[in-house]
């Protein structure tokens, strides 16, 4: 029970800023609860504790949501931004949703031998933690491009980046809003527009993934997933703000570089 409180609290945190909630979730199973689940069991498990960060995102965006949703029903009725945003999150969800399964199965399939605390693993997550700060400190400064900007190639761009965030270690918001920045968006429409991203993708990684779990309701799951909802709403504002303006790339490098000295030890 606690162990589920304490990742739903890290989940809850780490989800608003690029340093990959999945790796942090991960490397705390290994470095301080020792849980000895397999690699597979914990990134299930860390998808599951996503759906906490999904409904407090769903509750702070609800606005864009509710204008989203509207837009299934009358499509041609709405402006063009939504019209655009509708497109871009589809195509982007459908692109990254085949790309992080075939992923995930691949990377699953290697480590199904090993646990969450496998030097293998935890090298890997530090390799992937340094790849995410350089991505970021190379995409410093955003551009002058809105929702009214969107193209069929940034869909394309953006699911194609969102399907590597699959692998823990790889921060989705980190990796979406750089790319996002890159393809020179305005920083906070990125922002926007990077934790929209995260909503379908989410849930329907747990539909796929987590089917038999989304019913069974048990005790030490839900504490995980409200505690992770409890502190991502309590803090999602905050840190949005803090993400905005900080520059994590150089933390997370340096984070990456601890765990892949750690394996050394």
């Amino acid at each position: 029970m606690w162990e589920q409180f304490i990742l739903g609290v890290i989940q809850g945190i780490a989800e608003w800023l690029p340093i990959s909630s999945e790796g942090m979730i991960l490397l705390a199973k290994n470095t301080f609860l020792h849980s000895g689940d397999s690699f597979g069991e914990s990134i299930r498990q860390a998808l599951y504790l996503h759906l906490g960060t999904f409904f407090a995102a769903l509750i702070y965006f609800r606005a864009d949501v509710a204008k989203l949703l509207r837009g299934v029903v009358n499509f041609r009725g709405q402006d063009t931004e939504t019209r655009n945003i509708f497109v871009f999150l589809f195509l982007s969800t459908l692109i990254s949703g085949c790309l992080g399964l075939l992923l995930l199965k691949t990377v699953e399939d290697f480590a199904e031998s090993f646990t969450t605390g496998s030097k293998i693993i935890v090298g890997l997550i530090g390799l992937l933690l340094i790849g995410t700060g350089f991505l970021e400190i190379r995409a410093k400064h955003g551009g002058y491009r809105h929702a009214s900007d969107l193209r069929t190639r940034d869909g394309v761009i953006l699911g194609i980046t969102q399907g590597f965030a699959a692998l823990p270690g790889f921060s989705r918001s980190g990796l979406t809003v750089s790319a996002l920045l890159l393809c020179k968006f305005d920083r906070d429409f990125a922002l926007r527009l990077s934790f929209l991203m995260s909503l379908p993708i989410v849930l329907a990684g747990n539909i796929v993934k987590n089917w038999k779990a989304l019913f069974e309701f048990s005790p030490e799951l839900l504490v995980g997933v409200g505690t992770a909802f409890v502190f991502g709403l309590a803090t999602i504002h905050l840190l949005l703000k803090v993400a905005k303006k900080i520059n994590f790339g150089i933390f997370v490098i340096v984070f990456g570089i601890l765990t892949l000295i750690s394996t050394l030890i």
